[in-house]
């Protein structure tokens, strides 16, 4: 008994000066909470979960209690996510769209705890990024169908925000009609001119009238106040519930690998650690060239130069100066080493305009 007692004291030593220690990893988790919350990047990090276990087990001398250990920590790590998405549940998240719309399912799976703010202007939506009103928002900039989304990449070009996440979202687009209504009554569809573009197919095969929209939610809620049962709306089953419409044909859309890809912006550049070399950093630049014969491909060199792979190179006629344009680079690689930072300087000397807008995993 003796044994039991003296055992159950050293326990309780042992756990006051875990709590201890407990209090000061959470005090260090809150301010990794806030560090996330200002640059809009997500809680969960599955490479760094895997690295920091198999680290922490290899420290424990006795083998029998390695696996154990690994337990205790992933509870530890489990209460630590809890506590990370508890403070960042006061996020405001703007999103592109209305309630329903894609943005909104992305915005979901990028923050899912925060409020969600709907926007159907998308300057709007990046401008309340900018004066503070919102956290971050949630924008489209590319469909793997219908292409770019060329408003958001100029807003990315000529504000101040910066992308520190990357949301791909599998997208599946329906005809919605007012209950009642049969397909071969239908002769207007009205969305957005991607989700239009995306389903012509199935448009031309039905003969249907089509009408842009901004959004494809907006869509389905006019589609819905005008209780016509010769309209149809292109877009999500979760906006046929939300606004009480009948699905009259699921996945209309002409490519079953139809993808939108949405930026999170947020006022805060989120860079990778110098040392970070898992393979998943990713980093996006926006350049000008000067008006030289061979100035783009002068940059494009100094990238392979550097041995960063592009993934992306795109693009877009710039506003305020006609037949002139702006580049769009995504490549892969940490651009926070000091290769990339003398990748950086390199191209600083041969274009007129850069901006690193984004870096995420």
């Amino acid at each position: 008994m003796e044994n039991i007692n003296k055992s159950r004291e050293n326990i309780n030593k042992i756990d006051e000066q875990i709590s201890k220690l407990f209090e000061q990893r959470m005090q260090e988790v809150e301010a990794i909470a806030n560090y996330k919350k200002e640059r809009g990047i997500p809680v969960f990090d599955a490479v760094r979960e895997q690295e920091h276990l198999a680290s922490s087990a290899s420290k424990i001398s006795n083998a029998k209690f390695s696996g154990y250990y690994v337990d205790f920590l992933k509870n530890v790590m489990r209460i630590s996510k809890d506590y990370q998405n508890a403070l960042i549940n006061g996020m405001k998240v703007v999103y592109g769209g209305v309630e329903g719309a894609f943005a909104m399912m992305a915005a979901k799976k990028a923050f899912p705890n925060a409020e969600f703010i709907p926007c159907t202007d998308f300057n709007e939506a990046y401008k309340g990024v900018e004066e503070g009103k919102y956290d971050a928002a949630v924008l489209p900039i590319e469909n793997s169908f219908a292409g770019d989304v060329g408003v958001v990449m100029d807003l990315a070009f000529s504000g101040t925000l910066y992308i520190n996440q990357i949301i791909d979202l599998d997208v599946v687009q329906n005809l919605l009609a007012v209950k009642g209504a049969k397909l071969e009554n239908i002769k207007k569809v009205i969305s957005h001119p991607q989700a239009l573009a995306q389903c012509d197919e199935f448009i031309n095969k039905h003969a249907l009238e089509v009408e842009n929209f901004s959004n494809t939610a907006l869509a389905a809620k006019y589609v819905a106040n005008q209780n016509d049962l010769t309209i149809a709306a292109i877009a999500s089953e979760e906006t046929a519930s939300l606004y009480g419409l009948e699905v009259l044909a699921n996945g209309i859309n002409s490519a079953r690998n139809n993808t939108t890809r949405f930026a999170v912006f947020t006022r805060t550049q989120n860079l990778p650690e110098e040392t970070d070399r898992t393979g998943n950093e990713h980093f996006i630049l926006l350049f000008t060239t000067k008006n030289e014969a061979g100035a783009l491909a002068q940059t494009l060199n100094i990238i392979g130069a550097h041995n960063f792979n592009m993934r992306n190179l795109k693009s877009r006629p710039m506003k305020e100066l006609i037949w002139s344009y702006y580049f769009f680079v995504e490549a892969e690689g940490n651009i926070n080493t000091v290769n990339g930072k003398e990748m950086l300087q390199e191209l600083s000397a041969v274009c007129s305009r850069l901006k690193l807008v984004g870096t995420y995993k």
